[in-house]
């Protein structure tokens, strides 16, 4: 064996070493629950309002389909069941919700089209399913997982996409479904000012770079049996052109889960996150670099601010602690435990 070889022999080993292989490491795991305790957390979006434009009433609209996310994935938690279906359920709640970019409460592209992306990983095993720009389908993240359990695929896209749903029998519905008058009205005050999409923001106004143009909706969870999983589906930016991809269904960078390290979501400026591949970035920094969560998301987010775009981040780590960050003025968020304590905010309080 030559020295070339050999190098490449200890680095796999490394690999292995410190990830482990998730296909065979966890099988045991899976069996047996680890402890009772277990944990979901979620957001819908860094894109909050103005405080001077937050109602009692909206607010009070916002925490209660927060809250009506977690309950979806405590309740199948609490039954002993598994990450990747609370994940799915919690964010199926929040698509349904005309108040987040996501499902119904989609933004329009530049021509008044929703176009849908979302992901979901399992942490245990690595497997992932994603779709890009699909239309009419009316909860994407069922899509992903579709594509993710059956097919040899991680991602598709468009038509093809929206075929393979209506081929899975899942939900299909036409394109007003998906419209909404703030978002509408959004658009056409975007459209007439001439507002730039893509723009790189100041640096100074990143704290206020909130707004319904952007935004998106995640959940991350361990199950009791020490198990991870991530889920993020978005209506991506408002504005963009035709096709256009955000962060959200590209693995590593909107989202992702490993076991061994930790679970994420991400919502902000998708050109940003994709090149910083964020999660990942997360996920490696704890694995080769010793970071907890806390200082792997913190150090993940900054990567992404410095080249100028907002960002936000839910996170369960392998042990259960949660992280929730975000660099604008606030974060559609909540979480809960196994005590069934529901947590929610909105801004820094």
């Amino acid at each position: 064996m030559g020295i070339l070889q050999r190098s490449l022999g200890v680095i796999a080993l490394a690999v292995l070493f410190v990830y482990g292989s998730p296909a065979l490491a966890s099988d045991d795991r899976a069996r047996q629950p680890l402890a009772d305790d277990f944990v979901i957390a979620i957001h819908g979006g860094g894109g909050v309002r103005k405080r001077d434009k937050m109602t009692k009433e909206l607010e009070a609209a916002y925490r209660a389909a927060l809250r009506q996310s977690l309950q979806a994935g405590y309740d199948i938690l609490v039954a002993g069941g598994d990450s990747i279906a609370a994940v799915e359920a919690a964010v199926i709640v929040l698509e349904d919700s005309p108040l987040f970019n996501a499902g119904k409460g989609s933004s329009f592209n530049r021509e008044g089209i929703h176009e849908l992306d979302a992901s979901i990983m399992d942490g245990r095993t690595a497997n992932a399913g994603a779709v890009g720009v699909v239309q009419g389908v009316k909860n994407p993240i069922t899509l992903a997982r579709k594509i993710m359990e059956d097919t040899p695929h991680v991602m598709m896209a468009g038509e093809g996409a929206r075929q393979f749903a209506r081929s899975a029998g899942l939900e299909l519905v036409a394109p007003h479904y998906f419209w909404t008058e703030r978002k509408w009205k959004s658009l056409q005050r975007r459209l007439q000012q001439g507002t730039e999409y893509g723009r790189k923001p100041r640096q100074a106004s990143i704290r206020d770079s909130g707004s319904s143009a952007w935004g998106t909706v995640g959940a991350v969870a361990r199950d009791r049996y020490g198990n991870l999983a991530a889920a993020t589906s978005t209506g991506g930016r408002e504005g963009k052109l035709p096709g256009r991809i955000g962060d959200s269904p590209i693995i590593g960078a909107g989202t992702y889960a490993h076991n061994d390290t930790l679970a994420a979501s991400s919502t902000g400026l998708g050109e940003y996150v994709i090149r910083v591949v964020s999660t990942k970035l997360m996920s490696d920094l704890m694995a080769f670099k010793g970071y907890s969560a806390q200082q792997a998301v913190k150090a993940s987010m900054q990567r992404v601010v410095d080249m100028g775009g907002g960002v936000g981040v839910i996170a369960v780590d392998k042990g259960g602690e949660v992280v929730m960050r975000y660099s604008g003025r606030g974060m559609y968020r909540g979480f809960v435990r196994e005590d069934g304590e529901f947590v929610t905010g909105i801004y820094e309080n």
